[in-house]
Order: C-alpha cells, then structure tokens, then sequence
C-alpha cells in the first residue's frame, strides 16, 4: 500500500474541482452560465469512472493524507476496491443524470436553485466514498444531504416541496447524530478518529452492538429502511426528476456503502452471528411493506420512490445473509450473499435511474404524474415506451435482464441457509425466503400496473392526449440506462467476477470461475452440478421462442381480417374514464393485504336510480409507520408543551423557588450516586 496517492487520486482530485468550479460559476452568475454545469458533470463523471473501474479490476489501494481538517489527523483519503466499487454506481448515475439535463431547456427550465447544488452534491457523493477518517466522512455526509435538500426544495413555492424539505431534513439530521454516536462509540477513550485507527480499537461485545445499532439507523435513514422512510416517498416526487434519479439511484446507495464499510471494515473483527437478524428482519419487512405501499399509490413517482425502498429491504437481505454466513465459517456462501447484495445495488442504480428520467420525461411532456390522467402515451412517446418498459422488466427481475441475476444469487443464498448452525438463523432463511417470493411477485405486479396505467389504453387527460416524445439528449441518458440493464443481464458472471477484490475484503471468499465446460457467461455460485445461470443461453431461448410462436400464429392463423365491436363490459359509449384503471388493478391486492396492513377504506356512493349524479369512490390508505412513530409522538410533545407553556409566565420568585428546587434535587442525586 502506498503512502501518498497515486495518480488516480489526482485525477479524482481534478475532476472534482472542474465539477466544484462549475457549480461556483452557475451559483454566481446564475442564468448566464446554469447550462456549463451538465457539460463538466459529465466530463468529471466520466473521467471519476475510468479510474473507478482501473481501481477495482486492480485491486488497488490509494491513499493520501491532506494537511488540514482534524489536529494531527488531518484529512484523509483511501480509495480501495470497495469505495471503487459504488464509485462505478455514483458515476454512472452522475453521467446519465448530466446527459439528461442537457436536455433541458437553457431559457425555461434551468434554475439557479437547481445546478449548481446538483454539482454539489455529486461531489459530496464521491467524497463520502473517499473519506478515511469520521471529520472527512461525516463533513461529506452532511454536505450530501444539505446539497440534496436544496435540490428537493428547489420549487419553494410548492407546499408539498417545502413539507418534503422539511421531513428530509429533520430525518437528515437524525441520521447525522446516529452516525456521530456510531463513530465516537468505534473511536474510544483515546479519540482516534482515522479508519486506520478505529480498526484496530478493542470494543466491548455491548459497545459493538451498540455502534451496530447506530449505524443501521444513521444509514438506513439515508437508504429508506423501514421506519426510517418517512422522507423518501415525500422527497422524490417533489425533486426534479434527474435529481431523483440521483437520490433513488445513488443516494441510496452511498447509504449502503456507509453500512457496507462499518459493519464489514470497521467493525469487521467483532462480528457476530446476531448481527444478521436485525438487517434479514428489518430487509424482508422493508421489501414487502414497500411494494404494497407502491402497488396501492397512484403518483408514479411515489410509486419508484417505495419501490426504491423495497429493493433497499432486497440488498440489506443480501447483507444480513453475508453475515450470518461469514460469522458461521461459510465463506463461500457469504460470498454468494455479498455478491448478490452488492450486484443489486448496481442494478438498482441503473433501473431506478432509468425509470425516473422516464418517468421525468412523462411528467415533461404532460404535466401530470398520476395515473388517472396518464395513458395512450405509447403512440405518442414510443421511445420513451420502450425505454420504460426495458427498467419495467428489469426491476420486476425478468430474466435476461440485469434484476433477475442478482435476485437469483440471493435466492440461491437463501437456499444455503440450511447450512447454519444457529437454530434462529435456519428457522428465518425459509421465512426470509417466502417474503422475497412475495416481494418478487409484487414488484411484477407493481410495475404491470405503473407501465399499462402510463403508455397503454387511451388517454385519459388532454395533456396525454397532447404529449410528445422526450428530447434527443433524454432518450440518449435513458437509452445508456436501458443498454446496461440488458448488458448488466447478459453479462452477469463477468460482473460477480470484477467484484472478486471486494467479496476478498468484506465475505472472505469469491464465486468459483466456470469450469466443466461451462462458458464464461455461467454464473455458478456453489458447482455446476448444484445450480449454473448461463444468461446468453436463457437470451436466445426467449427471442427464439418468441420468434418461432409469431411465426406459427401467422401460418397458421386466417389472415382474413375481422373485425367486430369490441366488448364495452355494459357501456355502448366507449370513454377513456371506463378502461381498466389503475386503482382497478390495484383493488384485488388492496383487499387482501391492504385491509389489515395499511388500513386501506373503501367509501362507495352511489346514487339511486333515476339520480343523475355522477358515482363516487373513494379509497384511503394509512400509513401506520408514519401515524404512531412521527405523528404520534409530535402530537404528544406539542401537546407537552401547550400544556407547560405557563412556565415562561411565572414570577421571579417562583423562578427563584423551582432553580432551587432543581439545585436540591440533583444534590441528592449526587450524594446517592456516590
């Protein structure tokens, strides 16, 4: 290991200043110069990424220490293959997300809230990923989330963007504190704060999990882990659309870096086995619960939004897996578990990018998010079609496609639970098991739902019915999206096998390589006889069976055409309000699972006959989550304080009287102490 940095930190080092001079230049002369930012995003994105990608495939740690920040500390910086790693996820999301924004229109849609805090808080990612010590660390994460903020309250005029601001924020600044108390506990009595020194400080088993606990809540705020997702489902929406994309995407995946770097580096020497429970328990909830929230909703960004947090609930899975297996001596089963937890985090970042820019360039061309005003745009936006339907088929795990892999490597991580030694960790892998099932068929079900409701039947609004196709730069970011979905499918196993250095540093372990005959694109997690996924085979059985089923349909089918009226299910006036809507295909998983877990209501008014008022119903969700854990206990502290208000009313004497009555008390609880 090299004591100064080598010339990839420099690089990074550059094309973060051309990044940080771009915002600047936008932040002081604002509309003469918004339109530079997107331009140098992109060429410090993909310069980041080329020394990303040499760094990981070389397994190569660079270091530097900087003179300023923390007294004889300092700021320190380390780029090994695990920050490498989810620095290929940041760069990607950056550049996609600065093609898409040269998209947008210099005299309209650029503003000085806007860019120059994108800027910002790419850097801020990056930084994060780098940092060596808890000062750096903790300075970038805030810097991320303050950036992040100014972009969610970008539109200040809307109510429901400040209300957003104001929960992320509040949230934000929870996670912080959770992290600080993380690092002071991983620190010591001495005050080390450097990760060279937290790693080799002796904690206690109670202080270990206590820095545990901390960092799943710090981190998992930032992820969207439930309950801690309170800001994700208000902020999305409320972000410009590349902005979410950045947050679905990236964001959350720095989170998982924050968890991955803890709980694998810094605390990699106390692990123990119960440390799985928490993230397998949490992770399964999170990933059900998340994907009944969004195959209820009828925003379309919500809708990605809780999806986002049920593929978070997917990785922290992967992740307690790991755990459990590394802790059981099973390195190569923790290997397969780490594999696929990290995979999905790729994969998330490229189909959840791409899924809100083309969700962005729906709300560009009509103005509208929600479903019941949306359809038909698949004759007017086909590109854009086409492109959502690619992310629509990759987060629903379709094979070939890059969703499929990773969620098939945690399965088959799943399966090997069978293996572990303790009772408790055998009885949950099946549960665990059963919950992703539940998970996976809800996603295709979601996401069926989201993509007929938005490009299929007619248009149910003026502005759908008035829509035009994305931009050319747009279709170019979500076409780069779309590509690596399909390549991140086909091209599976050499994946797992350029992330052999970090399963090294964080599972102990690696995939096997194929042999036996298998080709290179095999993905083989134990040995070829247990379980093999050839991705190209799988490719050209589904074209050459969808080709062989055309062609019979038209040998054998009439080629006479008919044509009759279609069935109008009792209504002989065809209007767009009577097709199947999305609520419609939402209403048989809303009374079965939402009844009892999201108190969903169903209110019907009908008129009588001869009545010529129009029907009505209306459907209401709850979120429990939300009800007793923020708004119960804001009640309850307003409340309080209503009630102690006649404090600041109170005389001098009396005043007087309670500072002695609280000077006696803490005597006495002084001299009982001692």
């Amino acid at each position: 290991m090299s004591t100064l940095a080598g010339d990839g930190l420099t690089i990074l080092a550059s094309a973060g200043c051309i990044a940080a001079g771009a915002g600047l230049i936008a932040a002081i002369f604002q509309r003469r110069a918004l339109w530079i930012v997107y331009p140098l995003c992109l060429v410090a994105s993909l310069t980041a990424l080329l020394v990303y990608g040499a760094v990981l495939i070389g397994a190569e740690v660079l270091v530097a220490r900087l003179p300023f920040g923390l007294p004889e500390i300092g700021l320190r910086l380390r780029l090994d293959p695990l920050s490498a790693f989810f620095g290929v996820i940041v760069a990607t999301g950056l550049a996609a997300a600065s093609i898409y924004g040269l998209s947008l229109d210099r005299r309209t849609e650029l503003s000085p809230r806007v860019e120059p805090f994108f800027a910002f808080f790419g850097i801020a990612m990056n930084v994060v990923l780098l940092a060596d010590d808890a000062f750096t660390f903790l300075f970038a994460w805030e810097l991320m989330s303050l950036a992040s903020w100014a972009l969610v309250v970008s539109r200040h005029d809307d109510a429901a963007a400040r209300h957003a601001g104001y929960v992320y924020l509040v949230m934000a600044a929870f996670g912080t504190a959770a992290l600080l108390f993380a690092f002071g506990g991983m620190s010591g009595a001495a005050g080390g704060y450097s990760f060279e020194a937290i790693r080799s400080q002796p904690l206690s088993p109670l202080t270990a999990g206590l820095v545990l606990a901390a960092t799943i809540v710090g981190a998992g705020s930032k992820a969207g882990l439930m309950p801690l997702h309170a800001w994700l489902p208000l902020a999305h929406p409320a972000a410009p659309s590349h902005v979410s994309a950045l947050m679905s995407g990236v964001m959350t995946k720095v989170a998982i870096y924050a968890i991955v770097r803890i709980v694998f580096d810094l605390l990699g020497a106390h692990q123990q086995w119960w440390w799985a429970v928490p993230f397998i328990l949490l992770g399964s909830a999170t990933a059900v619960l998340g994907l009944l929230h969004a195959v209820l909703d009828g925003d379309l960004k919500r809708v990605l939004a809780y999806s986002t947090i049920e593929n978070i609930g997917v990785i922290l899975v992967g992740i307690g897996m790991a755990i459990a297996f590394k802790s059981a001596g099973l390195q190569a089963a923790a290997a397969i578990a780490m594999a696929a937890a990290l995979l999905h985090a790729l994969n998330h970042s490229w189909f959840k990018s791409l899924l809100f820019l083309g969700a962005g360039a729906v709300l560009h061309a009509t103005g509208r998010r929600d479903f019941d005003s949306l359809g038909g745009l698949v004759h007017r936006m086909p590109r854009t079609a086409v492109l959502f339907l690619v992310g629509a088929f990759a987060i629903a795990a379709m094979p070939p496609l890059n969703g499929f892999v990773s969620e098939w490597l945690l399965f088959q991580a799943v399966l090997a639970g069978h293996a572990l030694q303790e009772p408790a960790l055998r009885f949950l892998t099946p549960a665990v098991g059963a919950m992703l099932a539940l998970s996976s068929a809800l996603a295709a079900a979601c996401f069926v739902r989201a993509f007929g409701a938005t490009f299929l039947g007619r248009p149910r609004s003026e502005e759908a019915a008035s829509a035009h196709d994305a931009p050319l730069m747009a279709q170019l970011a979500m076409g780069l999206l779309a590509t690596l979905c399909v390549l991140g499918g086909l091209l599976g196993a050499p994946l797992v096998v350029s992330l052999a250095p970090v399963l090294e540093m964080t599972a102990g372990g690696r995939l096997p390589v194929a042999t036996d005959g298998s080709t290179p694109f095999s993905l083989i997690p134990f040995d070829v006889a247990r379980s093999v996924y050839d991705a190209p085979i799988i490719f050209m059985f589904v074209v050459g069976s969808t080709l062989l089923t055309i062609a019979l349909v038209h040998r054998v089918s009439s080629r006479r055409t008919r044509r009759a009226p279609p069935w109008d299910c009792g209504y002989p006036e065809a209007s767009p309000i009577t097709q199947y809507s999305a609520s419609s295909f939402g209403q048989p998983l809303r009374r079965v699972y939402g009844s009892t877990m999201l108190g969903a209501t169903e209110t019907v008014d009908m008129p009588a006959p001869g009545d010529m008022r129009a029907a009505r119903l209306d459907v209401r969700t709850t979120d429990y989550i939300w009800r007793w854990l923020y708004v119960a206990p804001a009640d309850a502290l307003m409340a309080a304080s209503i009630r102690l208000n006649f404090i600041q009313y109170l005389s001098i004497r009396r005043y007087l009287v309670a500072m002695f009555l609280v000077l006696v008390i803490l005597l006495v609880v002084t001299v009982g102490g001692d």
